[in-house]
This record gives structure tokens, C-alpha cells and sequence, in this order.
């Protein structure tokens, strides 16, 4: 029976060993370099140098809105459709509220370190300009919705004061561009907004996701399913997936203190 030996190398062999693979410089990085090495030369030409630094800046730009991108698809990943809460008696619709859809959404983007901010602008009159601000890092994006505020109802008569008015104009547009940036579907309650999952239980990406945030907050998985009175991280309902998440969001920051 052949029997198959490994050699091992002679004091004075030459091993050969894999080379490690080159770590991909970004171009604002391979810049900067460029950049170090034309300052450090003091015949350097200062209009070329000025238009390097552009470049760079250029260059950091298109890094900063590419992860602000990608944060901003991860979050709505997660998002899953939102019930209506609240009722319109003079248009006799339903709607979602504001605090609904917070509720819903900020565990989602504030784990991708992005921020929201609302201000107003000026508009056309008899109308506020809502603003949202969404930001991360270095990278921000504005967007803004034109709102109606001349206190008309939907038959067409006065039924507000211009101050009421102009207060329902901002919360109705936080409403909607909340619900426009992070294209959100709001619907009827389907048992907890499950969003079409057969068994009403959260799928297995979110179950990766709550076991990833679980490790970074340095909970013990067996004590969080314990607390919510469920078996393992796979039987949490859909409908209380978003609580979840923020009881690890509450724990995270109580370590962190």
C-alpha cells in the first residue's frame, strides 16, 4: 500500500509563500497621496495642486453619498409595511400617523448611523415648504414637500386659523416625506404589518439582523427570547419585530453608560 509523506523544508529551502492581495486604494486615497508627495516639492506648480485638492474633495464626495446610499438600501431592507392607526372623519379615510411611522422606521436607520432633521423654507404663499434633512456621516441629502396652509377644509371652507393651518401643513408634510424618502407601504393591519409572510413570524434576515445587534450590545441571546416570551429568535412574531429591535437599541445604550 502506497503511504504519502509531506517533506518538510531543509534548513536553506526557499518557501514559497502566497502574497497577501493588495488592499484597493480609493481614488480619494491614491488623491491624498498624490497630494502629500506635490507639498513636499517646492518647485510643485500651485494651480496643479489646487486642482488636485478639487479632485480629492471630488473624490471623497462620491465616497461619502455612495455609503450614505448604501445605509439608506439596508434600512428600507428592513422596513415592512406600516398599519393605519388613525381615521380622517371629514374625508372618512385612514391613514398611518406620524408616531406610527417613526415607531416603524427610526430602529432601521438610526442603527445605519443616519439622522433625521425637519426644517421649513419659504414657498409659495399660502403654502409651508416642509424640509427633511437625511445625513450620515460627512454626506447629506435634502428633500421637501410644498404644503397647503390657507386653513380651507375638503369642502372648501375656512375651518382653521392661519397658526392651525400652518402647524397641519408641517405635521402632514413629516407625514408624507417620511413616508416618500423611505418609500414606505401603508395598508390595513394584517396581524402586525407581516407584510405578507405566511406564517407571521420574522423572516430569517431579520432574525440574522437581531442576532447581529443582540452580539454587538453584548446581551445574551437565551435571556432576550426569555424576556420576550418566546422559545428562539425565529418564533418573534412579525408584528413584534420593530419592538425587538428597539429593546436592544434600550439595552445597547445601557451598556454603553
Amino acid at each position: 500500500m502506497n503511504t504519502m509523506t509531506t517533506e518538510r523544508p531543509k534548513q536553506g529551502d526557499v518557501v514559497a509563500h502566497a502574497a497577501p492581495a493588495p488592499a484597493i486604494m480609493s481614488d480619494a486615497a491614491a488623491l491624498l497621496q498624490i497630494i502629500d508627495r506635490a507639498s513636499r516639492d517646492p518647485n510643485a506648480d500651485i494651480d496643479k495642486l489646487e486642482r488636485l485638492m478639487a479632485m480629492h474633495a471630488q473624490a471623497v464626495g462620491r465616497d461619502l453619498e455612495r455609503d450614505f446610499n448604501n445605509a439608506m438600501a439596508r434600512a428600507q431592507s428592513q422596513m415592512r409595511k406600516i398599519a393605519v392607526d388613525s381615521a380622517n372623519p371629514q374625508t372618512r379615510s385612514k391613514y398611518a400617523s406620524f408616531a406610527a411611522l417613526d415607531r416603524a422606521v427610526r430602529p432601521h436607520y438610526s442603527a445605519e448611523g443616519i439622522a433625521l432633521t425637519f426644517d421649513t423654507g419659504e414657498a409659495a404663499p399660502e403654502f409651508v415648504r416642509v424640509i427633511c434633512n437625511v445625513a450620515k456621516g460627512g454626506f447629506s441629502r435634502a428633500y421637501h414637500i410644498d404644503m397647503p396652509a390657507d386653513g380651507k377644509g375638503a369642502k372648501g371652507g375656512d375651518v382653521m386659523t392661519k397658526t392651525h393651518a400652518t402647524g397641519s401643513a408641517v405635521t402632514y408634510g413629516r407625514r408624507y416625506l417620511l413616508s416618500m424618502i423611505f418609500n414606505l407601504a401603508v395598508g390595513q393591519d394584517d396581524d402586525g404589518n407581516a407584510a405578507g409572510d405566511t406564517n407571521g413570524v420574522i423572516s430569517a434576515e431579520q432574525v440574522a439582523e437581531l442576532r447581529k445587534r443582540l452580539k454587538a450590545a453584548n446581551a445574551d441571546e437565551a435571556r432576550f427570547c426569555a424576556y420576550g416570551k418566546v422559545e428562539k429568535l425565529e418564533s418573534i412574531k412579525a408584528s413584534s419585530y420593530d419592538r425587538a429591535l428597539a429593546a436592544i437599541a434600550t439595552k445597547a445604550r445601557s451598556t454603553a453608560q
